[in-house]
């Protein structure tokens, strides 16, 4: 997600007109952002299934709701008692930093240090993927004004995918296989509406914001994982930033253009807690299983935590391997 993403600034940055030739040349250009964003919700909407164990799902919701709550409570205090921006940090680039976990980390640090009903709580938490949470959420909150029919067309296409991906295994496995071929492109158009200069003033803070997500979520998630029958291990995997998070910015300023002048510094320095956290998170999850006792799952945990540091392009991996997007 973030090499494409950066290859699309400087090419927005340096040769803006480059690619807007017409055609199907332009549509790999800002104006295609919408479009691979829609196929992008689609995919994620076939992966999520409704068969898993009630516990599981128990689990899994109490985490993700962990990680959005407190999500949207300092949103809020950034907001309402902050006047909006904090260190430079907006309250889009806070509520969109925190609120989405790294997919791709989750399962590979799972398959080494957790087991099977760990992994299983990412069927819920995949929820978080995309925008319609955020925007949900801001438009509850009187964060934002959103149209319904935005907020319809936003869960339209993952609800879709969730309806295809449960009446056939085949075509929710198919469509989860080939996610990771709609991410670069995503990321590439969606690179081509940032100009490149805005990484001066707005990427020092991402790095801050990406160690307040590793502590805050990774603490409350933590929590939640225990308090519902867990080691405490799932929590501490889903204290990292999706990579795939770059894009919700300039998704909720489309739906509503009053973020339309911040978003472009939100996301990069959403884009910058997202490395932040690849790099951190798999320290936090072996140090909390060595911690839990689960120092006999550690043995790939060091291998784990190289790979997870290479940030998720927005895939399940079957293995404790991530495709690097860094």
């Amino acid at each position: 997600m973030v090499v494409p993403l950066f290859i699309g600034m400087c090419l927005n940055t340096f040769a803006p007109n480059l690619l807007k030739i017409g055609g199907f040349t332009q549509a790999l250009t800002g104006t295609g952002y919408p479009t691979f964003l829609g196929m992008y919700l689609f995919t994620v909407g076939a992966k999520i299934s409704v068969r898993a164990a009630p516990r599981i799902l128990a689990r899994g919701f109490g985490i993700m709701a962990a990680k959005v709550g407190v999500a949207t409570i300092c949103a809020l205090i950034v907001a309402r008692g902050l006047g909006g921006s904090v260190l430079g940090l907006s309250t889009l680039a806070v509520m969109v930093a925190m609120s989405d976990t790294n997919g791709g980390m989750f399962m590979a640090l799972m398959s080494v240090l957790g087991d099977k009903d760990d992994a299983g709580t990412y069927v819920v938490q995949s929820i978080e993927t995309g925008p319609f949470l955020t925007m949900a959420i801001f438009v509850g909150t009187g964060l934002a004004v959103i149209p319904w029919l935005t907020m319809v067309s936003v869960i339209a296409p993952i609800f879709a995918g969730a309806l295809l991906g449960n009446l056939d295994d085949e075509w929710r496995q198919f469509f989860a296989r080939h996610e990771p071929l709609v991410i670069p492109f995503m990321a590439f158009t969606l690179g081509q509406t940032l100009d490149l200069r805005s990484v001066v003033t707005a990427g020092a803070p991402g790095i801050v914001l990406g160690v307040f997500v590793l502590i805050v979520t990774g603490t409350v998630c933590i929590v939640a994982d225990v308090l519902l029958g867990g080691t405490g291990i799932a929590g501490a995997a889903a204290s990292s930033t999706a990579g795939n998070s770059a894009a919700v910015p300039q998704a909720i300023a489309l739906a509503d253009p009053a973020y339309a002048a911040i978003a472009p510094a939100a996301t990069v320095q959403v884009a910058a807690s997202v490395i932040v956290t690849a790099m951190l998170t798999p320290l936090l999850a072996t140090w909390w299983c060595k911690r839990a006792g689960g120092a006999g799952r550690v043995g790939g945990a060091g291998g784990a935590g190289k790979a997870g540091g290479a940030e998720e392009a927005g895939g399940q991996p079957s293995t404790g391997k991530v495709t690097s997007a860094v």
